[in-house]
């Protein structure tokens, strides 16, 4: 039995976009790890600057020392966007899932791969964006699926 290749490009978009969020997401990490511990670097002055924190609470620092449950979340939503994928939809609303797939998965990594249990590993948090908790990329992923979320729902009114 053959898939149908509109699922196939579903996937190949969703998991692509996963994917690269991923690669990018740890990449930055690990240079954030590097290069700003102890060495923070202001960029604009009281608006942009980057560093190195390690988060073991959620997106943006909310629900400090909730990465057990946290990380659970991150699996159930994991299993969730796959499952989503199946389903007929725009092209944008198959990107904005790659995007929360790979959001989910960049900071899942840090979860298993930092902590000495399961899932309580600390997210390596490093860009520092004015009035905004420090944040990684896997969290801006997410930031933005929601944005082209709401544009495609407002879009199929």
């Amino acid at each position: 039995m053959r898939l149908p290749d509109v699922l196939i490009r579903r996937y190949l978009i969703g998991v692509g976009v996963a994917s690269g969020v991923v690669t990018a997401d740890l990449l930055t990490k690990r240079y954030a790890s590097v290069t700003f511990e102890g060495s923070p670097v202001e960029i604009l002055p009281g608006l942009l600057g980057f560093t190195y924190v390690e988060n073991s609470g959620g997106a943006f620092g909310f629900f400090q020392d909730g990465g057990t449950v946290i990380g659970v979340a991150a699996l159930v939503v994991t299993l969730v966007v796959i499952g989503s994928l199946v389903a007929a939809r725009p092209t944008l609303e198959v990107v904005a899932l790659g995007l929360v797939l790979g959001g989910a998965l960049g900071n899942l990594v840090d979860r298993l791969a930092r902590g000495e249990g399961l899932l309580d590993g600390a997210v390596i948090d490093w860009i520092n964006l004015w009035i905004i908790p420090t944040f990684n990329l896997a969290d801006a992923s997410i930031s933005v699926a929601v944005g082209l979320l709401l544009i495609q729902a407002w879009r199929s009114r």
